[in-house]
């Protein structure tokens, strides 16, 4: 199993992004995929995942709205699409896989490496 996120950069407030995380070693409907983000000093955040039986997607109250995540099964990838970018959202964002669809990180078996979003002026 294994987990690739991509797609991070510099944008300015305002601005959009989308990260990719590209999985192999199984199908998207064998785990459920979350995104995650750490900034520095603080805990690791749960924003979004999307179940593997039915690709329902929930997002987390701080970025519901202006975060999206969705998949693409021919690809095995998963996507979260972030609009509306703020200083705050800047962290190392992160893709894991979990039999168990939820938002809190300890319950994610598998992650991949993360990808830097800086939202800067």
């Amino acid at each position: 199993v294994q987990l690739q996120a991509s797609g991070g950069g510099l944008v300015q407030p305002g601005g959009s992004l989308r990260l990719s995380c590209a999985t192999s070693g199984f199908t998207l409907d064998y785990y459920a995929i979350g995104w995650f983000r750490q900034a520095p000093g603080k805990e690791r955040e749960g924003l979004s995942y999307i179940r593997k039986s039915d690709g329902a997607s929930f997002h987390a109250e701080s970025v519901k709205g202006r975060f999206t995540i969705s998949r693409d099964n021919a690809k095995n990838t998963v996507y979260l699409q972030m609009n509306s970018l703020k200083p705050e959202d800047t962290a190392v964002y992160y893709c894991a896989a979990t039999n168990i669809a939820t938002m809190t990180p300890d319950w994610y078996d598998y992650w991949g490496k993360g990808t830097l979003v800086t939202v800067s002026s």
